[in-house]
């Protein structure tokens, strides 16, 4: 009786042998380097390997208006490569008819250090971060189930797809994760202070140098390390009481989360203006103002400004002095960014 009973399986096992798992491309050499003095990854680089055609695939997609329900606005049109891949001179994003959002578009650069992403940090998962734009009645106003629909109509995106991971099949998941190989690949480690503090070539000059020593005592609290920002979320300062958008307590519901933001990176920061959640200032002189002279006293508001920071006009020159050092002119250019 046991070897009848064992029988079907026998016969299952020689009829349907098991799949075998859809070949993947070794990580491609170039795409993604994370710098010696940066910490690790966040991301989850094992699931999700950066290959040359996931990356492909990925800029492609970056690039393409399908994505939006009209199919007029890509990724890129709000993320400009030579402004840090931000929406150069908008205080908020445009979206489809010409729809006006509520923030401002940050920077997609050293995406893999990221923990949470918005200035809410309301997406904890960077291969869940796109659907949020796509979605977005202010953007582009799409729904990912239709985006996929329209990739798979394509003439284009089967087959690139199928370069990436083996299958014509087009699923949410493999949409996502190609994304993210891209975005992880923007990485931005190269600018004239990273050269100077890798001892490799060039010096600061006399006021870019007192820059940095005034940026540490008075700025490095909140804009750590080599990222330039510790990822918290705080409240530094600005008129916004009353306003309809609260910050970080839009998604903790903790009331002492209101009127909080995440600390952008500074990296780049000279080509990213505007600044602020809310895009309200369009120089880095008007930003070192505001912590000098213009910060409110307001609920929640960070102990670390809730004085002010003492700087003079001079020290502000030289803080901003610094802060151009950080502009990456080789991310900000490479052409292996540009789409097709």
């Amino acid at each position: 009786m046991r070897k009848l009973l064992l029988l079907p399986f026998l016969i299952l096992a020689c009829s349907a042998p098991e799949k075998e798992p859809e070949p993947v491309a070794p990580v491609a050499e170039g795409l993604f380097n994370p710098p010696a003095n940066f910490p690790a990854p966040a991301y989850a680089l094992a699931g999700n390997p950066v290959t040359a055609d996931g990356f492909e695939l990925g800029k492609a997609l970056f690039n393409e208006p399908m994505l939006s329900r009209d199919n007029s606005i890509a990724c890129a049109e709000c993320h400009n490569q030579s402004y840090a891949f931000t929406h150069h001179g908008h205080d908020v994003s445009h979206g489809v008819d010409n729809r006006v959002g509520t923030r401002n578009a940050q920077p997609i650069q050293n995406m893999a250090w990221q923990k949470e992403f918005f200035w809410d940090g309301g997406v904890g998962d960077l291969d869940l971060f796109s659907v949020a734009p796509i979605e977005n009645p202010l953007e582009m106003d799409e729904n990912l189930g239709n985006v996929l629909t329209k990739l798979r109509s394509s003439s284009k995106y089967p087959a690139l797809f199928k370069k990436a991971y083996g299958s014509t099949e087009i699923t949410s998941q493999k949409f996502l994760k190609a994304l993210s190989q891209f975005m992880i690949s923007l990485v931005s480690a190269n600018s004239r202070y990273d050269k100077f503090i890798r001892k490799e070539v060039g010096i600061l000059t006399a006021d870019e140098q007192e820059g940095l020593n005034l940026f540490k005592q008075k700025c490095s609290s909140c804009h750590a390390g080599d990222l330039f920002t510790d990822q918290s979320y705080r409240n530094n300062g600005l008129n916004i009481q009353g306003s309809k958008d609260e910050g970080r307590f839009r998604i903790t519901e903790n009331p002492s989360d209101r009127y909080k933001f995440k600390v952008p990176s500074l990296r780049n920061v000279e080509m990213t203006a505007p600044y602020m959640h809310d895009g309200r200032f369009y120089t880095l002189d008007e930003v070192l103002r505001h912590y000098t002279t213009g910060v409110q006293q307001s609920q929640n508001v960070d102990p670390l400004v809730k004085d002010g920071i003492a700087l003079s006009e001079d020290e502000q020159a030289k803080i901003v002095a610094f802060l151009k050092t950080l502009t990456d002119r080789e991310f900000l250019t490479n052409p292996k960014f540009v789409g097709n």
